[in-house]
């Protein structure tokens, strides 16, 4: 038996092959590819479940957990096994590859079938990842010794896993989506098998038979990652019915706008953000009441609304010099920007002189020294579906908030609906009055969402505006008051304060929509 002790001596020690130091270079790519899989059923998971920290936490534990299982069944993988390690490449090939255009149509045709076939598809992938990499360490070890084998495997294997990480978020996803990107990964691990069919063509009993499995995962491969666009689309017509006008994947967030008998939609990973036919009735809402009761407001703020409607509406107040919009998503301020449709709907707000765009985490640039006092400040950040959004509701971003407001200012909070998320509303209002400031709850009736809420915080009480802009299409000052008014379905019930150390608030939100979906 061959002596593999880390104490042998060194003339003893075979020199490194072009063939070992391939197969080195291969486990860089077999690291990237089963990272990148991960990435993207977390990815998805999170697009079309909602709660990013929860779904990406239990897919990376269900991968893992499946990758010990396939390195416990290495074991039993005896002889042949460069002939082994090809059709493990191959099938990862074939199963990782197609998993994003698997779990797209799924959601899209069989949304019942869709978590069963995620968390199916992870354990799949996760168990032949976990097969490679003891395969590939069995078939070094004829030639490299035990510490330098081990040393040498992981170093690529972290390596792959870095390059991948770093890549998914900031080029692949953006330049590529999911789909394409899955193709593309996909089709790298098919031609690591090639490699192997050529590298082990002496020792493969049936070696016809394996270039021709070879050829074809590659040419599906190949032909997935040509049509990645279509199958993209053909999903998402049917997720969304509406004809997709436009469609980008962005490293936050999954942006499409639809085009249908009511006018354009846009979504943000699936969540309808506004509908042409009744937006106006939100804006309005959100903006009006406390642009109005200031007075004049001169410097104010929006965080979120990277769409620029709120941003419409405040520019009908000749009072203001400036507007600082932040918004986390540059896709989104580009889009609202060059999009002709959606110029008309924001009436060229992004152009104005007066607004200046700021394309920063809202979190952060409240913790910037230097930002004087807002009189307004509009807080329009999509529902607290996961943690992320989760912290720009909570006492410490509030506590931040009240920072930035001038004395007499005033800010507003869209908050969700306080018919279907009773308990939701009135914890954010319950969270505000937790640092100090003062509120006014109201609410809207926008058709596409139903009953809406929103919030107005201050140090001293909202006052009724004794008029509002000329031009509006859904408010009024004899009618403002009445949306100040609860009824006993909607009224105030007890609330914990949303904390970071918490978010109270994203599992009270999760369980009321859940509820009311059937999810």
């Amino acid at each position: 038996m061959q002596d593999l002790s880390a104490d042998s001596a060194p003339h003893m020690r075979p020199a490194a092959r072009p063939a070992d130091l391939a197969l080195l270079a291969s486990v860089f790519v077999i690291a990237a590819c089963g990272l990148l899989y991960e990435l993207a059923a977390g990815a998805l998971a999170s697009y079309l479940l909602g709660d990013s920290v929860l779904q990406f936490s239990t897919i990376i534990g269900t991968y893992l957990f499946a990758m010990g299982i396939g390195s416990w069944l290495s074991r039993y993988f005896e002889r042949q096994l460069p002939a082994h390690f090809l059709r493990i490449e191959l099938l990862v090939a074939l199963v990782g590859g197609t998993l994003p255009a698997l779990l797209f149509l799924a959601n899209a045709h069989a949304p019942g079938a869709f978590r069963v076939l995620l968390y199916g598809l992870v354990l799949l992938v996760g168990t032949l990842v976990g097969l490679e990499i003891p395969l590939v360490m069995r078939i070094l070890k004829r030639n490299v010794q035990l510490k330098d084998l081990v040393s040498q495997v992981l170093t690529f294997d972290y390596l792959g896993a870095l390059a991948v990480s770093l890549a998914f978020p900031l080029l692949l996803v953006p330049q590529l989506g999911l789909v394409r990107t899955g193709f593309l990964f996909g089709f790298l691990n098919a031609a690591v098998a090639l490699w192997a069919l050529w590298l082990f063509r002496h020792e493969l009993r049936n070696f016809r038979a394996h270039a021709l499995a070879c050829a074809a995962v590659l040419f599906a491969l190949a032909g997935g990652l040509a049509g990645a666009e279509q199958i993209t689309r053909f999903a998402e017509d049917k997720f969304y019915q509406d004809r997709i006008v436009e469609s980008h994947a962005s490293p936050y967030q999954r942006i499409v706008l639809t085009q249908g008998r009511q006018g354009l939609r846009l979504y943000l990973n699936g969540n309808l953000q506004f509908a042409e036919a009744d937006e106006y009735r939100y804006h309005e809402a959100l903006v009006h009441p406390a642009m109005a009761a200031h007075g004049a407001p001169r410097r104010v703020a929006v965080l979120g609304g990277g769409d620029g409607m709120a941003v419409r509406e405040i520019l009908k107040y000749p009072s203001v010099q400036s507007v600082t919009l932040v918004e986390l998503d540059p896709a989104m301020t580009r889009l609202f920007a060059r999009q002709p449709a959606l110029r008309r709907l924001n009436h060229d707000a992004l152009h104005d002189a007066r607004v200046q765009v700021v394309n920063q985490d809202a979190f952060q640039w409240l913790q910037q020294e230097g930002i004087e006092p807002f009189d307004v400040v509009v807080v329009d950040f999509p529902d607290p579906t996961n943690f992320a959004i989760g912290k720009l509701y909570t006492d410490s971003f509030y506590a931040l908030l009240d920072r930035r407001l001038a004395a007499s200012g005033y800010a507003v909070v869209q908050t969700t609906s306080p018919l279907v998320a009773r308990g939701s509303f009135w914890t954010v209002v319950a969270t505000i009055e937790s640092v100090g400031l003062t509120t006014t709850p109201y609410h809207a009736h926008v058709p596409s969402f139903g009953e809406w809420g929103f919030v107005i915080a201050a140090r001293r009480p909202w006052r009724l505006p004794q008029a509002l802009p000329a031009g509006l299409r859904f408010l009024d000052a004899a009618s403002l008051p009445l949306l100040m008014q609860f009824p006993r379905d909607m009224a105030r019930v007890p609330a914990p304060v949303n904390r970071l150390s918490n978010q109270a608030l994203v599992h009270t939100y999760e369980r009321e929509w859940g509820a009311v979906s059937g999810h």
